[in-house]
């Protein structure tokens, strides 16, 4: 393990009190090889309740089928699926037939609500049934949906994975699309010592089971550990990671968690130093580190000690001493990962004032200290101004709540590229004034890239792969805009859009979008849902903005349920008798309750849901 610090300063004033941020890096001494990999124990668990219905559940089999591709006879795995209930579908066993296995994925079907935890529990047994130390112990539980059955509880739910985490048995989340709860599935993860992850929409499913499969097999180290001693003088102010820590008397225990090939691991701390009275080299901390990784083919745990110091010099010594650019960097995506989390917490109170207050600060700290001139604190910016603009204008909802807690807590415990950022939510384009030629300006487009919206030139006689900082409050995928000036960064390494910006339209479409920021077309006249007979249905193989329902048999009667997330699965619905038949699912346009409570009316179009997985 190669391990390093550096401060954001190296020199602080003599007779003065000093706050200095370190920043201390672990990689693994096989960082870019491929090394052999440690067999896998793992349990696949797999949400098929009724709102996985269509493309996500299509697309986490299709995620599925390739991790399985990956897999070799030394590996165990099970597969779980659940519903209201839990159901082993793959017996816990090594990866022989994978065809097979392919195809008995292929038969998963989605209906029903969600029992999380029995299914997360199934799997854990299965991860138990093989438990090894020559392995890597594993349940990647995958979800779209609220705990709405068996045990819902967050705290019990967290503590558990707990639990689980010191017999051996390590839980990733990956949270699908906008119903999920993000709390929950960050805090399990986190107490379990696993990861998190956000698929905003079905087709990111393929890149995350790939980055965490990738992470899996690059594993060089576990539990890694560090404890800080602060020297005399020396305070640790605060962690800006998410690590688990420990107190004990003044010194502190953090624990990291796994080292990746693929990436480095690194903590910042902020340090408070009482004033110095002697010039010369001060100690600041002592940590000792600890660890496990494979040696020989075998499991050996290794111990070391790190020292850190910094020197006090005079007043103007310190005012000349030149700033750790990339520390401070470093440092400041640690510090905005944290004032999201700030905001989030403010915003669920209802306080959108300050909770807009602290991202705008943050924003105006950056602007002073010129980093925007780093392309990822830039982008950083843009989204801290947008993500401000939502909590201002009270458009702040579950994708954008979802899409900042999962940026934070990447940027707290992970330095790989491909997670840094993720998020699709953007403003709307329709604002801008339309024009249908380039008239001298340059033409980008808004693509999306691996969960990203990025925007990339698109006009000649400029590098189409550089990134370019545009206003995120006007990123709308697919559109091509027309920007008055291009401009490269002072290091070259990206463009930045600046001067007049409008929309490009085909000739004749100029007044097509209006600001809602959609055609202009008649609103449709909202009825009751109806139907006469089921042969007259509809067939439909996706939920799209629709509410999906299911007609389950209850005693001698047929009952119709709302399955799709954030409605009640015990509430009756007010649905035709006509067409009810057991085990069916249905899409309607709209479900709302009645005014007195406790039931609820269709409305629109009935469509029977077909899967065609």
């Amino acid at each position: 393990m190669q391990v390093s610090y550096s401060l954001s300063s190296p020199v602080i004033p003599v007779s003065s009190p000093s706050t200095v941020d370190l920043l201390i890096g672990f990689t693994s001494e096989a960082a870019g090889a491929t090394p052999s990999r440690r067999p896998l124990n793992l349990s696949l668990v797999i949400d098929r309740s009724g709102s996985m219905a269509g493309a996500p559940l299509q697309y986490a089999i299709e995620a599925a089928q390739r991790l399985v591709e990956q897999l070799t006879p030394e590996d165990y795995l099970s597969v779980v699926i659940y519903d209201d209930r839990a159901e082993t579908i793959l017996p816990h066993g090594p990866v022989q037939d994978k065809p097979q296995i392919q195809a008995l994925l292929r038969t998963i079907r989605a209906g029903g609500c969600t029992n999380l935890s029995g299914g997360w529990l199934m799997g854990c047994d299965h991860v138990q049934s093989q438990l090894s130390g020559d392995r890597l112990n594993r349940v990647l539980l995958l979800t779209d949906g609220q705990a709405n059955v068996g045990v819902t509880d967050s705290p019990i739910l967290t503590n558990t994975a707990r639990d689980k985490a010191t017999q051996g048995i390590i839980t990733t989340t990956l949270g699908f699309g906008s119903y999920f709860n993000e709390d929950l599935l960050i805090g399990m993860a986190s107490a379990a010592g696993g990861n998190f992850y956000f698929i905003q929409s079905p087709d990111d499913a393929s890149d995350v089971f790939r980055i965490e499969l990738e992470s899996l097999m690059s594993v060089a180290a576990q539990n890694l550990s560090i404890t800080l001693q602060p020297a005399a003088g020396v305070t640790i102010a605060q962690v800006l990671n998410s690590y688990r820590t420990q107190t004990h008397g003044s010194a502190l225990q953090v624990n990291l968690g796994d080292v990746y090939t693929s990436e480095a691991k690194q903590m910042a701390v902020e340090l408070a130093i009482a004033p110095q009275t002697t010039l010369g080299d001060l100690p600041l901390l002592s940590a000792t580190y600890s660890y496990q990784a494979i040696v020989n083919e075998s499991i050996q745990s290794f111990s070391n000690d790190l020292a850190m110091q910094i020197t006090v010099g005079s007043a103007e010594a310190a005012v000349q001493a030149k700033p750790q650019q990339t520390v401070i960097e470093q440092i400041s995506k640690f510090r905005i990962a944290k004032v999201k989390d700030e905001a989030i917490a403010l915003a669920d109170q209802g306080d959108f004032k300050t909770a807009s207050a602290k991202l705008r600060s943050t924003l105006e700290t950056l602007q002073n200290q010129s980093l925007q001139e780093s392309f990822e604190v830039a982008e950083e910016m843009a989204q801290l101004d947008h993500y401000a603009q939502k909590l201002e204008s009270r458009q702040f909802n579950a994708s954008i709540r979802k899409e900042m807690r999962d940026q934070a807590h990447q940027a707290q415990t992970r330095d790989r590229q491909e997670l840094k950022l993720r998020g699709i939510t953007a403003g709307s384009a329709d604002s801008l004034e339309q024009v249908s030629n380039a008239d001298g300006g340059v033409l980008v487009q808004c693509i999306r890239e691996g969960g990203k919206l990025r925007i990339r030139v698109v006009s000649e006689g400029f590098e189409g792969d550089r990134n370019v900082q545009f206003p995120r409050s006007i990123r709308q995928e697919g559109v091509t805009y027309v920007v008055e000036n291009l401009q490269l960064s002072a290091d070259e390494s990206f463009y930045r859009a600046s001067g007049k910006i409008c929309r490009l339209v085909r000739p004749g479409e100029e007044h097509l979008f209006s600001s809602s920021g959609s055609t202009r077309q008649p609103a449709a006249k909202r009825q009751k849902a109806d139907a006469i007979s089921l042969a007259d249905l509809e067939t439909t193989d996706t939920v799209g903005e629709g509410v999906l329902l299911q007609c389950l048999k209850d005693g001698k009667k047929l009952r119709i349920r709302v399955v799709s997330d954030g409605y009640s699965p015990v509430y009756n619905i007010r649905f035709p008798r006509s067409i009810r038949e057991e085990g069916a699912l249905y899409v309607v346009d709209e479900v709302e309750e009645v005014a007195s409570g406790g039931s609820y009316i269709a409305y629109g179009k009935i469509r029977r849901f077909v899967q065609t997985i």
